[in-house]
C-alpha cells in the first residue's frame, strides 16, 4: 500500500506554514543566512477552483525573493514546467497588473525554485533540472538559421 501523497504534502505545508519555520528551512537548504525575523509574505496558491494548480510553499522573503518550494515523493522531471506555471501566477498576485503594460521596467523579485525530494528511488542529492530540456527541436529538416 502506498502513502497519501495529499497527506504527506499537508503534513510538510503545516510543518512549514510560520515565517520563523520558513526562514530556518530556508537558510538550510540554500545555504543562507536570513534573520529569522526578516519579512516574509507567503504567496502560495491555494486556489480552490485550480486544485491542480497549487503549489505546497510559496514565500516572498525580504520582498525581493519569491520562493516556491515542493515537497516530492516521486520524482517528476516535469518541476521545470510547474514551477514556470507557479511563479506566473504567484507574480499575478504580487504585482499590480497594469504596470506590465507601462513603459518603464518592472523590477520583480527574484525566484528561487527548490524541490525536496524524500522518496524510495535513488536519486542526487543534488540536482539541476532546466525547462530548456523539454523544448522540442521544431526545425525538422531545413536550416534552423533560415
Amino acid at each position: 500500500m502506498s502513502a497519501n501523497r495529499k497527506y504527506k504534502s499537508s503534513i510538510f505545508t503545516k510543518l512549514f506554514s510560520d515565517p520563523e519555520g520558513l526562514t530556518t528551512l530556508y537558510n538550510a537548504v540554500s545555504n543562507s543566512s536570513f534573520p529569522l525575523d526578516t519579512p516574509l509574505e507567503l504567496t502560495t496558491l491555494d486556489d480552490v477552483l485550480f486544485t491542480e494548480r497549487r503549489n505546497d510553499i510559496a514565500f516572498l522573503l525580504a520582498g525581493r525573493l519569491v520562493i516556491l518550494m515542493e515537497h516530492q515523493s516521486s520524482i517528476c522531471e516535469n518541476m521545470p514546467l510547474r514551477m514556470l506555471i507557479y511563479i506566473a501566477r504567484i507574480y499575478e498576485k504580487i504585482i499590480d497588473g497594469k504596470a506590465v503594460y507601462k513603459q518603464k521596467l518592472l523590477r520583480i523579485p527574484k525566484p528561487d525554485f527548490i524541490v525536496l525530494y524524500n522518496g524510495v528511488d535513488p536519486y542526487p542529492d543534488e540536482t539541476v533540472l532546466r525547462l530548456s530540456d523539454a523544448y522540442m527541436d521544431t526545425f525538422i529538416g531545413g536550416d534552423k538559421h533560415a
